[in-house]
């Protein structure tokens, strides 16, 4: 294992080490349900019920955006019924 010498390359090595660490911090938990609505808030995916656990809420979330561009998409506790406000509701990017 090579020493690092640089300080150009110890800092690239502590910022990523620092953004790595942080990126643990943001875990969720639980069942959630997700869906998509047009902008005036028409369900889009009102033949489809889609659940995630934990983080893939995400992999749900862009699977929506893929299939729906410039929807809104809804993600909700399971149990509670209320919306994951720190990810809900997300604007997907309209399709160019």
């Amino acid at each position: 294992m090579s020493v690092i010498r640089s300080g150009r390359s110890r800092s690239v090595l502590v910022t990523a080490l620092a953004i790595f660490s942080l990126s643990g911090c943001v875990t969720l938990s639980g069942t959630h349900v997700v869906s998509a609505t047009d902008a005036e808030g028409r369900d889009l995916s009102s033949n489809l019920r889609m659940t995630a656990d934990g983080s893939r809420i995400y992999t749900a979330r862009n699977a929506l955006c893929a299939a729906y561009p410039g929807a809104v998409v809804h993600i909700k506790d399971l149990q509670t019924g209320e919306e994951l406000r720190s990810e809900s509701p997300y604007t997907c990017n309209a399709a160019k």
